[in-house]
């Protein structure tokens, strides 16, 4: 039940965040076009879009580090394996199961570091430059989806240790649709 909450919680933010992110540059690039049309220059004038920028980069940031952590849980990373494909099945599992091992130990280091990060930016009081938001909320998304993504990474462990199976995407595969059993009928 909690896993199916955080994942449903992790695609629903990167989906937002992508949504929201592409409005926003869509209206900023709207509004500088307009700007040059001289009959709608008096009213593209009045709109401020200065902190689009910023917040769209913030946006990827989040919706980048959040999306390593759905990838590991899906199976889309790119990896190459073909010289693990060469080893026999008990190498295999162990070599496999030691990258899965070292990238949690790697996104634990980098979640701690980030964390350290977001405490000494807030005792600071850095704010952002154009949405004066203070800068350890931009950051927060180190730690989060540093630890997100280890969590990820033993979850596909144990998984793996448990079935022998690692989580595979088809990108063939379009999720939401599938293909009916028998063509549909032709109406003449």
């Amino acid at each position: 039940m909690l896993l199916r909450i955080l994942n449903r919680f992790e695609e629903t933010l990167i989906a937002f965040l992508m949504a929201a992110a592409t409005i926003i540059i869509f209206f900023a690039i709207l509004q500088r076009y307009a700007t040059g049309v001289p009959a709608l220059y008096p009213y593209a004038r009045t709109w401020d879009f200065t902190w689009a920028q910023e917040l769209c980069i913030y946006m990827f940031v989040w919706m980048c580090k959040f999306g390593a952590a759905y990838g590991v849980r899906t199976g889309i990373h790119v990896g190459v394996d073909v010289f693990i494909k060469m080893l026999g099945i008990e190498r295999r599992r162990t070599v496999i199961l030691f990258g899965l091992y070292c990238g949690a130990l790697f996104t634990a280091i980098v979640g701690t570091l980030g964390a350290y990060l977001v405490w000494h930016i807030g005792q600071i009081g850095q704010t952002s430059q154009d949405l004066e938001v203070p800068m350890w909320i931009v950051y927060l998304c180190v730690p989060l989806g540093s630890y997100l993504m280890c969590f990820r990474f033993l979850q596909v462990a144990f998984a793996f240790r448990r079935s022998g199976e690692l989580p595979s995407h088809d990108p063939a595969e379009v999720k939401g649709l599938e293909q009916e059993t028998q063509p549909a009928a032709v109406q003449i």
